[in-house]
This record gives structure tokens, C-alpha cells and sequence, in this order.
């Protein structure tokens, strides 16, 4: 049965991306490759310099720019595209999420179709026959979430699966955690269509051997005959080469899939089939239009348990001991990572229950398919391991929350090791090689050797069960002698690689990383007989050239095409923000490694790539834009292009989602902050700036006007006279003003807690909305605090915090609020006072941009004693001092952008708990509407685009909506006819308290 296009609810991104103007000088060496293929593609034909930077990496250590990106709609699209490729000469790659680590998705020179904006629908589940058919752009998240319906999984899970589509993993033979129980992508490609290198379809299935299906294909005198026949006397002239060569692994990713391609299947026939070797292959053969895979069951509970051990070694002597009792994962985390995890903010709280003196812990996996009882089972393994073997501890977990922070902190390993401070990073160039788990402990033991006699040291952690252990060393890229210290550490591990008979990559493939060395791997005959079946599937060589194989005229180097090669330079600006603790301007767009995880769904970051599905607007790819206007791919001037704030920075809604979601915590928001300073500083500041910048003073002016001031907005042909002049969006809600300022009617009303008396005193903070135009919240807060025995006032001397000026990059008004508060605040501080907001963003503003703004020590005594509300409330367990009734309501909770970010969201679902609400915490990662960003009318239809989803869980809740930020409250209520906004949290709390 068909499936829904699984976009996770953002239905307009096509209509928006319909709207935008993409037509831009083309790169003139491919002029009129461009208008080529625009004349026979229906999807989108990119070939502008931006276009370039965008697609010139992925997830590994190397670059290179392509000529030029094709988004295709269809496979006609495709085949257009690989025959335009042909006639041009030009080399031709399919890509999926670009994720890659090994440099498959990067090619220099190449048209790039990129399958995940349009080709990425689940075209059919089938749970009776286990198979599914998918477009290759899918996200595999995506479809095992579809497939669940069906108790139905996809079984490679590849750590990148949410934002991984199946096409890149079946090209790179994906796996995951669960190798062990499931192995990897060939074991579930059935059946294929293929584009071939002359732009012909192919149809890839089981074809018994001298069957008439075998005799009617190649009794024809076309590509696919030819590829039959060369095939099958390719595996047959090299059989005992295979037998030999090829290792005897659960994972081997390197070279192609001669081993699997022609087989007994299980009725007994010998059959050949043309899938399994395009698995693998990295779009090397031809590109994949279409896939049909098989599933297998979702297991219905599982149990993990974590053995710590006090030294490596003897952890990985019991990796093949962990394989008899029939778990299916074996996961290995060494103490560096434990290190990395315990220093870090996002991550410390998974770390904290691994116990002082562990080396190396084991973490064993158990499902409902294999075992009836887990706690049988667990017992089994802590006998071995624990009373008679070397673990000296053990971490049981039985729930899926305790299961998963388990598993947060495995997967932690990467973005933790990749965050290391200055220029040495652990860089995966050797990290999966894979050898039987029983030679685990003596590779190691040698793996150790190659490091300390190349002076330098890595992090162990990964997939121990299958052999797989992901060593990373440590290197200096930017560095002549890194580079080369890169190669001959190769050298020495595949050497140890091939002692233990083992493969070069279990896992991430071969791309540019690993192709050299598979002639060391196989041995001359294989690698003629690779060459082989390049040639027949690609007689011109322009399939994703360099990768698993390569001419002899253009041999593969590893150490080419590097991201950050000894060549590499960078500007370092001189900047308003403070970025010392990030190591500089440079250093933190170049802790971006490309990873991907901003394509993701199902966290705050990041909200404009889900509504556009374009790769401008991912933190990689801004991340990439600034990187090369830095580094000189770009013209030195183009970083403060009207062009590039608009297409760049201003698509970035500054949600701070990338700082705690991205795995190596490039702060977007704040270099854009910077970089809109830089540019306001050259150019001057536009209109619409102005006015959201000081929309204090504007909303001041509009209260003291009032009610006159909300009559403006409503006269007829106003508001597209405002959207004219000052680009404010016609359609969107405007807030109105109240005559009487919060201030004003706290300052007649006073404080009712005696702050001699009180236990604790809280300065409430009068952001702008609350202030002049919808004061509920605040006076909320106010009963609610003083209900709790605290003393609360509200000052007339402090200004806005300045985030709106902050947002549009008015650094220098940000600054000069952030000093006057910082020194009222303190005052404040030293007679005991707390800060407190009711807008999030405020609240975040005090405890993290201040420190940039104005660093110093008493901005950090201020950070310290800044709270929001429902933070203050939770931190001193207020609730329980209050005087509250019952209530049997179920609230949807929303969450702020700015809260996830630095993750304090979860204090207003445990205050409106203990105030005895059910609450319903909504998976809406961020509401579109972004301050300013939602009321440009450029961004209008986007901000509406990315509230879809939160939308969606609204109406898929049976609460009733709540949201702590005035943004995400008039996004709800503007959803379609303006209607009521939705409460602040507080709000909430307040009406169980008696009535006055």
C-alpha cells in the first residue's frame, strides 16, 4: 500500500521553494551545460558558485566542487541528466544527505543529483510480503517510522539514520549498532531501477542462471546483456580469488559485492542478481532510481546492560565471550569518551552513572525475539562477566528512558570527539576497519603500537560485537606532516588489517578515503577484475570517478581534495561578540564537520531546512558558506553581499537549535548576529531593522497612544502600504497595545510580600510584549510568586534586554542594553534578588548573550542568577507552597526554541505537573515564528511552512495548547483565522490558585 510522503507535516515547503528566484549566473565553464540540462529537467539545474560551495562537501575530511547540482523530480529527470552528463563529458554522482565520512558524496567536477528534495517518497508497504518500495531520497527515520505501523523495520541503522536516506545507504552498504543480529544493506536490496551511464533503465532482480529469463536478456545485443554476461564470467573466471580474498565478516563495505552477486537462493537455483553489486558501489555503476527492500519484524521491547571494565584490553578479550548469549548489539565505549562526555554540558548527565575507575564499558543489547525473559538473560551475563570475569560493575536498563540515555551517550562518541579544542581533531580516515571480534584485543594491542610510534593517540568506542571498532586518531590536517603522518599510519593499519584478515571498512565504504588501498586488499587479479565491471557498467568512467576503483592514469590519493589541507587559510575578523571560548570567528564555522545532523527532523535545529528542503538553509550549509567567504572559495566581499544576508544568514531564524543539536555546537545564530553587524556596519541599517531592533520604543510609543494606536493596522489599505515600505507581512496579525504599561499597574498595585520577610526576593522582568501588550502573564506571575511567600518587584529602571536588537544584528544597541541591565541586575544580585523572566528568549539572553556582549565577571554573576519563570519555579520547587486547587485539564505544551537550546524546556512540563495538570510535552521543535522572522513578508509563507508541524501536534493532542514564548503563542493563534493565543504556562498556575 502507498504511504504518505513522510515530510513530517511541512506540506508548503514546495509551494515556497516555487516562490523563490533561483536563476543566477551560471559558473561560465558550464554555461551551456546548465542550459542543457535545464532544457530537459523538469527539477531545478543549479550551477552558481553557491551552488558549488553547497555541494563541495560531506561528511569526511575532503572537498572539492562540483560543476553544478541537478535537483531531479523524477527518474526521466535522472536519465536526462546522465545523457546531458555523457554528451558534455562531464562526471556524474548521485547524492543522498551527504553524510558520508569516507568522501563518497564529493566529486570535483561532477553534476550532482541530489535525490532527497523531490525523489523521496515510500511508494508501497507491503507487510505480508515483508518488502517495501521506496524513491531513494527517503530519510530512513522516516520510513521505519511509516513501517511501524506495520510492526516493520528497515534493519541497517546507521547512526545518521535521521537524516540518512536508504539510496545513500544501499550505495554505501550501510549498517549500524545492530549488525550483529541483522548484518547489513545487501542482506535487504532485492530489486532495483538504474539509471546506467548512457542513461538507459535497467530493472535489477533474481534472474536464475540459463533460466529463459537469463536466455531472453542476453539474447539482446544491448548495455544490460553485455552486463550479464561480463558479470557472471567475472565472479566465475575469479571464484577462487573470491573465496580467498574476499573476508569472512558479518561487515566488509570495501570493493564490490563480487562475493554476493551471484548465489543459491532458497529454492536451491543458482541465481545472479545485478542489486547486490550496485550495493556498495557508491553510484560508481549507475544511479538508483528506485529500491525494493525487505523489512523485518520491530522487536516489541528490548533490554540493555553496561559491564565496566578497569582496562581496555581485557573489555575486548570479552567481546567474542558477549556473542554466545545472543545479543543483538555489542557496543564498546572507552574512559576518553567517558572524558569528553563528563566535561560536556549537552552530555554529562548520560555520563554520570558510569562508575569512577572504568577504562571501557560493553554494552550489550537483548530483544523480545530472542528472549523471553530479560532479566533471566542479564543474569546469565552478569554471572560471566561480573562474578567470574573482569567487569567490575554493571548497569542494568529496562525502560525505554533509561535504555535511551544509554544509548544518547554511545552516540555521543562522534560529536565528542570532533568538538576537541584547536586544529587537531580525531578525523575518520582508517576508523572502521574491521577484523573477527576474536582478534579484537590483539589488533588493538598493535593499533596502539602504529599510534605510538606516529606520537599520537585516539578514542576507542563502536561496534565491537561485528569487529568494528571506530579508532580515530588524532591529526593536524592543516599541516604538511599531519597529512602524511594521515597516510602512513594507513599504511600500517591496513598492513595489521590484513594480518588479521579483515576488512579496510566495515562500515563508512571506500569514496576517497579508502579506494587506494583496496588493490592491497584483493590482490592484482581482483582489482582487474573491479576495473572490469566498472568498464562494462560505465565504459567512459564518468560514474562517480576515483571512488572504489580508479585509472591508472588518475590513481586515487587519499590525501587530495582535503577540506583543510596544508594550504588552507582563513581571515580571522575582528569581531563585536566575544568568541574566545570558541576559539575564534573561524574556529567555530570550522567545527561544522559536515555530519548532516542539521537535515534532522526531529529536533530544533533546523527549522528552515524543513520548511525548503534546500541545503542553504542547514546549519552545514550556511556553515559551509561563511567557511569559504573566509578561506577565499569565495570573493573576499561576498560574505556582506546583499545576496548572501539574504539567501544565507537571513534564512537562519536564530533559534540557537544548532548550539545544543549540532553534534560539535556551531552557534549559527550568534555568527550570524556578528556577521549582520559586520554588514550593517558597511552598509547601514535598512528600515525593517530599525524597527524590530528597537520595537521597545516602538511599542512604548503604541501603549501610550492607545487604544488609538491599534485603529492603524485596521483602516483599510494600510497594512499593504506597511508591507510595501517596510516589508512587514499584509496577512500577518499584529500585536495590539494596552494603555496601561505592566510597569505602570505594578507600580500603582506594589508588592504584597514584605521583602524583609520573605525567604526569597525576585526581580521580574518586564519584556516588551508583556509590558505593553498583553500583561496577564506577567500579573500571573506576580500572584503566583507571592503566593509562594516570595518578594517580587518589578523595576522601571531597566531597559529591554535587547534581543530584538540582537536578532537583526544591531550589536552595538545590544551592547549598550547588555551593560546598563548587567550593572542594574547586579545591584539587584548583591541584595539577594534572583532575575526572572516570562519570555524565554529574555531569559536566555541574560544567562548566554550577555556573556558575549559584555563579558566580564559580574556578567556572569548576573547569568548565574538569571532565571525564567518556570525555571525559578522548578529549581526552588515552589509549586508545593502554593495553595492549589484540582483539575483534571490536559495541557499541550509547546516549548521555546531558546529553552531547548540550552536545555532548561523541561521545567515548565514538571511545574504545570506538580500543579496537577496532565501535560503532553509536544514534539514541535520550533514554531516558525522567530520574533521578527515570521512578520517579514518574505519569510511569511515559510514561517507558516514550519508551523505545520506544530500544527499538526496540536490538533493530534488531546490537550489544550500552552507556550511559555510570546512568538510561538501568535503563530498558534494567527494558525488560520486569528483567533485566542494560547496561555503562558504561568497562566495556568495561576487559575488553580483561590480566587481573590
Amino acid at each position: 500500500m502507498a504511504v504518505e510522503k513522510p515530510h513530517g507535516g511541512f506540506a508548503n515547503y514546495e509551494e515556497f521553494r516555487d516562490g523563490l528566484d533561483h536563476e543566477y549566473d551560471d559558473v561560465e565553464e558550464y554555461v551551456d551545460l546548465a542550459a542543457d540540462l535545464r532544457s530537459v529537467v523538469s527539477g531545478e539545474v543549479r550551477f552558481d558558485e553557491y551552488a558549488q560551495v553547497l555541494y563541495a562537501t560531506d561528511g569526511s575530511i575532503y572537498k572539492a566542487k562540483p560543476a553544478g547540482v541537478v535537483l531531479p523530480r523524477n527518474a526521466d529527470d535522472v536519465q536526462n541528466a546522465v545523457r546531458v552528463a555523457a554528451e558534455h563529458d562531464v562526471p556524474i554522482m548521485a547524492r543522498g544527505a551527504g553524510s558520508s565520512l569516507g568522501g563518497q558524496a564529493v566529486g570535483p567536477g561532477c553534476v550532482v543529483l541530489d535525490m532527497t528534495t523531490y525523489m523521496d517518497d515510500i511508494l508501497e508497504i507491503d507487510p505480508d510480503r515483508q518488502r517495501a518500495r521506496v524513491q531513494p531520497g527517503v530519510v530512513q527515520d522516516h520510513f521505519d517510522e511509516a513501517a511501524r505501523e506495520y510492526g516493520l523495520k528497515f534493519a541497517p541503522d546507521p547512526a545518521s539514520s535521521n537524516r540518512a536516506t536508504i539510496g545513500g545507504g544501499i550505495g554505501n552498504n550501510s549498517t549500524g549498532a545492530h549488525s550483529v543480529r541483522y548484518g547489513i544493506s545487501d542482506a535487504y536490496t532485492e530489486e532495483l531501477d538504474v539509471v546506467l551511464a548512457d542513461g538507459s533503465l535497467i530493472h535489477t532482480r533474481e534472474v536464475v542462471l540459463d533460466s529463459p529469463e537469463w536466455e531472453e536478456i542476453v539474447s539482446k545485443t544491448d548495455r544490460e546483456a553485455e552486463i550479464y554476461e561480463t558479470v557472471r564470467a567475472i565472479v566465475e573466471e575469479n571464484a577462487e580469488e573470491i573465496e580467498e580474498r574476499y573476508p569472512d565478516l558479518k561487515r566488509n563495505v570495501s570493493g564490490y559485492n563480487l562475493n554476493k552477486v551471484v548465489y543459491e537462493n532458497e529454492d536451491g537455483e543458482d541465481v545472479i542478481n545485478l542489486s547486490k553489486l550496485f550495493v556498495g558501489a557508491e553510484s560508481t555503476l549507475g544511479v538508483i532510481v528506485e529500491a525494493e527492500i525487505s523489512l523485518v519484524t520491530l522487536p516489541e521491547e528490548t533490554a540493555l546492560v553496561l559491564y565496566c571494565f578497569d582496562d581496555l584490553i581485557e573489555t575486548l578479550e570479552a567481546v567474542p565471550e558477549a556473542l554466545e548469549f545472543d545479543p543483538s548489539a555489542v557496543e564498546l565505549m572507552d574512559s576518553e569518551v567517558f572524558r569528553l562526555a563528563r566535561e560536556s554540558e549537552q552530555f554529562a548527565q548520560y555520563e554520570e552513572p558510569i562508575p569512577d575507575g572504568t577504562e571501557a564499558t560493553l554494552m550489550l543489547e537483548y530483544d523480545s525475539e530472542l528472549h523471553d525473559d530479560f532479566e533471566e538473560a542479564i543474569g546469565r551475563t552478569n554471572e560471566h562477566f561480573v562474578e567470574n570475569g573482569d567487569a567490575f560493575d554493571a548497569l542494568e536498563a529496562y525502560t525505554e528512558e533509561d535504555q535511551a540515555d544509554l544509548w544518547k551517550l554511545r552516540k555521543a562518541a562522534i560529536p565528542l570527539l570532533m568538538s576537541l579544542e584547536g586544529d587537531p581533531k580525531p578525523y575518520p580516515f582508517i576508523e572502521d576497519a574491521t577484523v573477527p571480534p576474536e582478534e579484537l584485543a590483539e589488533y588493538v594491542e598493535k593499533f596502539m603500537d602504529v599510534l605510538e610510534d606516529h606520537d599520537t593517540s585516539a578514542a576507542y568506542f563502536a561496534h565491537a560485537g561485528s569487529g568494528t571498532l571506530h579508532i580515530r586518531p588524532i591529526l593536524n590536517l592543516k599541516d604538511d606532516s599531519g597529512i602524511q603522518t594521515m597516510q602512513s599510519i594507513t599504511d600500517a593499519v591496513t598492513d595489521l588489517v590484513l594480518e588479521h584478515e579483515g576488512s579496510f571498512s566495515g562500515e563508512h565504504g571506500d569514496g576517497l578515503a579508502r579506494t587506494a588501498f583496496n588493490p592491497k586488499m584483493y590482490g592484482e587479479d581482483l582489482w582487474q577484475a573491479f576495473k572490469d565491471v566498472k568498464s562494462v557498467f560505465d565504459p567512459d568512467w564518468r560514474m562517480n570517478p576515483g571512488k572504489v576503483v580508479y585509472t591508472d592514469e588518475e590513481p586515487t590519493d587519499m590525501r587530495e581534495n582535503l577540506r583543510y589541507g596544508h594550504a588552507y587559510a582563513s581571515i580571522e575578523p575582528q569581531t563585536k561578540l566575544d568568541f574566545s571560548e570558541e576559539g575564534g570567528f573561524s574556529h567555530l564555522v570550522e567545527l561544522c564537520n559536515g555530519c548532516g545532523t542539521c537535515r534532522q527532523t526531529d529536533d530544533v535545529m533546523c527549522p528552515t531546512y524543513r520548511g525548503m528542503k534546500d541545503e542553504i538553509a542547514t546549519t552545514r550549509g550556511r556553515a559551509n558558506m561563511l567557511r569559504s567567504a573566509i578561506s577565499g572559495d569565495l570573493p573576499e566581499e561576498e560574505m556582506y553581499s546583499e545576496r548572501f544576508q539574504k539567501e544565507v544568514l537571513d534564512l537562519c531564524v536564530g533559534c540557537k537549535g544548532c548550539k545544543s543539536d549540532c553534534p560539535t555546537g556551531v552557534d549559527l545564530a550568534k555568527l550570524k548576529a556578528e556577521t549582520k553587524h559586520q554588514y550593517h556596519e558597511r552598509e547601514g541599517i535598512g528600515l525593517r531593522s530599525r524597527l524590530f531592533g528597537n520595537i521597545d520604543t516602538l511599542s512604548k510609543v503604541g501603549s501610550t497612544l492607545a487604544p488609538l494606536s491599534n485603529l492603524g493596522p485596521k483602516l483599510p489599505g494600510s497594512r499593504r502600504v506597511m508591507e510595501k515600505i517596510a516589508g512587514i507581512a499584509a496577512d500577518r496579525e499584529l500585536p495590539s497595545f494596552q494603555q496601561e504599561s505592566f510597569q505602570e499597574w505594578f507600580a500603582k498595585r506594589g508588592p504584597r510580600v514584605d521583602p524583609d520577610a520573605a525567604d526569597r526576593k525576585v526581580v521580574l522582568f518586564p519584556d516588551t510584549y508583556t509590558n505593553y501588550s498583553y500583561s496577564r502573564p506577567g500579573k500571573a506571575a506576580v500572584r503566583v510568586l507571592e503566593s509562594a511567600g516570595v518578594h517580587v518587584t518589578v523595576p522601571e529602571d531597566v531597559g529591554p534586554s535587547g534581543r530584538a536588537a540582537f536578532s537583526v544584528g544591531m550589536l552595538d544597541d545590544a551592547e549598550e542594553r547588555a551593560v546598563a541591565n548587567i550593572e542594574r541586575f547586579a545591584e539587584y544580585v548583591d541584595q539577594g534578588y534572583e532575575i526572572v523572566s516570562l519570555e524565554p528568549s529574555d531569559a536566555v539572553m541574560f544567562q548566554d548573550e550577555y556573556l558575549d556582549l559584555a563579558p566580564s565577571a559580574t556578567a556572569e554573576k548576573v547569568a548565574g542568577h538569571s532565571y525564567g519563570i518556570s525555571e525559578y519555579m522548578d529549581v526552588y520547587r515552589l509549586v508545593e507552597d502554593l495553595p492549589l486547587g484540582e483539575t483534571d485539564e490536559t495541557l499541550a505544551y509547546h516549548g521555546h526554541c531558546h529553552q531547548k537550546a540550552t536545555g532548561k524546556d523541561h521545567h515548565a512540563v514538571g511545574v504545570l505537573r506538580r500543579a496537577g495538570y496532565a501535560v503532553d510535552p509536544l514534539d514541535t521543535t520550533c514554531c516558525g515564528m522567530a520574533g521578527s522572522f515570521g512578520y517579514e513578508a518574505e519569510h511569511y509563507d515559510l514561517s507558516k511552512s514550519i508551523g505545520e508541524r506544530l500544527f499538526e501536534k496540536i490538533d493530534e493532542s488531546e490537550g489544550s495548547p500552552v507556550a511559555p514564548g510570546a512568538s510561538c503563542r501568535s503563530q498558534i493563534g494567527d494558525r488560520d483565522e486569528p483567533t485566542e493565543k494560547p496561555p503562558h504556562p504561568i497562566e495556568k498556575v495561576n487559575d488553580l490558585l483561590p480566587a481573590q
